[in-house]
């Protein structure tokens, strides 16, 4: 594909258009981040009240994905591969009959399956008739990162469609880095979930040990931040952890998710990951417990349940 299209979307560009899909705790904070940016936005969500916000800020309501057709670039923000097909059915179905123009860009920004993305990369080619491509570009920094406009973008995708992408991806982002073909982006944000939930698991169980001890647990986070175990997910998971704050700020239950996807990745090269073997278990019982809509911080809660029934056992 030609860097310059049509739908060019480099500095130079004239054209700053994008529809968004899906509006809820980090998408509504990054269609805004557009806004701010000086890019003419059109969102659609389920919910009538997060749109509601969306204009408010100056976006534009598209009745539906199917109006979003001709915009230049479609970004998705739902919970999983599923939704945004659904979502996307009658887009597609349109695009079956006209196609869109060419340099069409559909940007998964989601936690998907590598290797189900690349299955929807094909699809969308099919029903555009070559004429729009799919990103997969993930994100991490939680709600704070989303409002702060400072979202690690982990991207997939052709080098011409990504350099395409960049003014796109640098309005919601601070660190923006292009792993490899689609499907590389999901594999890297795999990759840090795996860090991501096996850390707050190893805090969570920290903590539960130090409490049952007697001690104080944010004396000991405190102790543990100044030396090797320190980290990024100690810094803004651990006060919640010591609180057991569990409002959430994502659901825990998608830690499930994203750690079936390393499995799913691991098994197609062979490789061992113990660790995260162990953190699909750990948060499927967050799950049986009915803790998946609180906070990933909930997972100290798992634990503790889980000595409570130890306990039990041995008296």
């Amino acid at each position: 594909m030609d860097v310059q299209t049509d739908h060019d979307l480099s500095e130079n560009s004239c054209e700053k258009r994008a529809g968004f899909v899906g509006l809820g705790l980090m998408g509504g904070y990054m269609a805004a981040n557009l806004l701010k940016a000086g890019w003419n936005v059109t969102g659609w969500n389920r919910s009538a009240a997060a749109l509601d916000d969306f204009a408010a800020r100056g976006g534009a309501r598209a009745p539906d994905v199917a109006a979003l057709r001709d915009e230049p670039v479609i970004v998705f923000m739902l919970p999983d591969l599923g939704y945004i097909e659904e979502a996307a059915a009658g887009l597609l179905a349109g695009w079956s009959q006209s196609p869109p123009r060419p340099g069409t860009a559909v940007v998964v920004m989601s936690s998907v399956s590598p290797a189900a993305v690349r299955g929807f990369g094909a699809r969308v080619s099919a029903a555009s008739r070559g004429n729009a491509v799919v990103v997969d570009a993930p994100v991490s920094g939680g709600t704070k990162g989303a409002r702060d406009g400072t979202l690690a973008i982990m991207a997939g995708a052709e080098e011409t469609d990504f350099q395409r992408l960049l003014p796109l991806f640098d309005a919601m982002g601070g660190t923006v880095r292009r792993l490899g073909p689609l499907g590389s982006g999901s594999l890297a944000k795999a990759c840090n979930q795996l860090i991501v939930g096996t850390t707050t698991a190893a805090l969570a169980e920290a903590a539960e040990l130090a409490a049952r001890s007697g001690m104080d647990v944010g004396a000991l986070y405190e102790v543990l931040s100044g030396g090797l175990a320190g980290s990024r997910v100690l810094d803004i998971v651990g006060p919640r952890l010591a609180a057991k704050d569990y409002e959430p700020t994502g659901p825990a239950k998608f830690m499930h998710k994203d750690l079936s996807f390393v499995l799913e990745s691991a098994a197609a090269v062979g490789a061992a990951v113990p660790m995260a073997t162990a953190g699909v278990e750990l948060y499927a019982e967050l799950k049986r417990q009915g803790l998946g809509d609180l906070d990933l911080a909930a997972v100290r809660q798992t634990i503790s349940n889980l000595s409570d029934n130890n306990a039990v056992k041995t008296n």
